[in-house]
């Protein structure tokens, strides 16, 4: 074989299993606001 087909052959198996590579997870993250610990009073327009 020439050599600009077994280099061609070559790059070609490199961009493959570079394709193929398993790459890092990225981290997720969640952000969850916690609930109240009591609620704020509701102006009615009366005084009670």
């Amino acid at each position: 074989m020439s050599h600009s087909v077994k280099a061609l052959l070559a790059l070609g198996l490199v961009a493959f299993v570079a394709a193929c590579a398993d790459t890092a997870p990225v981290e997720e993250y969640v952000v969850v606001e916690p609930a109240p610990i009591s609620q704020e009073p509701v102006y009615t327009g009366k005084y009670k």
